[in-house]
C-alpha cells in the first residue's frame, strides 16, 4: 500500500510539473548583436538560426541590433539575404541600424533596406534592452 501511494505522489507531481510547463506564459525578449557578416556563411547562418527560433518561439520578442561590419547584411546591393531578412521582419524580427556606425562608414539610409530602423547608437541599445530583461546573444558566429 506505501508502495501504490508513494507511486500515485510522484505520479501527481510530474503530471502537476507537466501541465505548469505547459501554461507558463512565453515572454522571451531576444537581442541580438550582429557585426561581423562580411562572411555571406555567417548571414545565411544567422538567418536560419533566427528562422529556427521565431519557429519555436512564434510569440517571443526579437530584436537584431546591426553595426560595425555587420552593416553589409542589411544593404540593398551587398546582402545575399534579404528574401530571409524579410521572411523575419514580417514574423516580427526588428532589425535595427547603429547610426554612428553609419556615419563613420560614410552610408546612407538609401543604401540599406526598407525593414531596417535606426538607433543612435548600437551598444547603448544592447545594454537598454538587457536592462529591461532581454536575454542578449551575439548573432553570426
Amino acid at each position: 500500500m506505501k508502495n501504490l501511494k508513494l507511486t500515485a505522489l510522484i505520479l501527481l507531481g510530474l503530471f502537476t510539473v507537466s501541465a505548469f510547463a505547459q501554461k507558463r506564459p512565453n515572454n522571451h525578449k531576444i537581442v541580438f548583436q550582429f557585426t561581423n557578416a562580411i562572411d555571406t556563411l555567417q548571414q545565411k547562418a544567422f538567418a536560419n538560426q533566427l528562422k529556427n527560433l521565431t519557429d519555436h518561439w512564434p510569440k517571443a520578442k526579437y530584436e537584431v541590433v546591426v553595426y560595425n561590419m555587420g552593416l553589409e547584411f542589411v544593404m540593398a546591393t551587398k546582402s545575399k539575404h534579404i528574401a530571409a531578412i524579410k521572411a523575419l521582419y514580417a514574423k516580427g524580427v526588428r532589425f535595427v541600424v547603429c547610426e554612428n556606425t553609419m556615419k563613420n562608414r560614410k552610408i546612407t539610409k538609401e543604401q540599406l533596406i526598407p525593414e531596417v530602423e535606426y538607433v543612435p547608437a548600437g551598444i547603448a541599445e544592447i545594454v537598454e534592452k538587457q536592462e529591461q530583461g532581454w536575454s542578449y546573444i551575439i548573432g553570426g558566429f
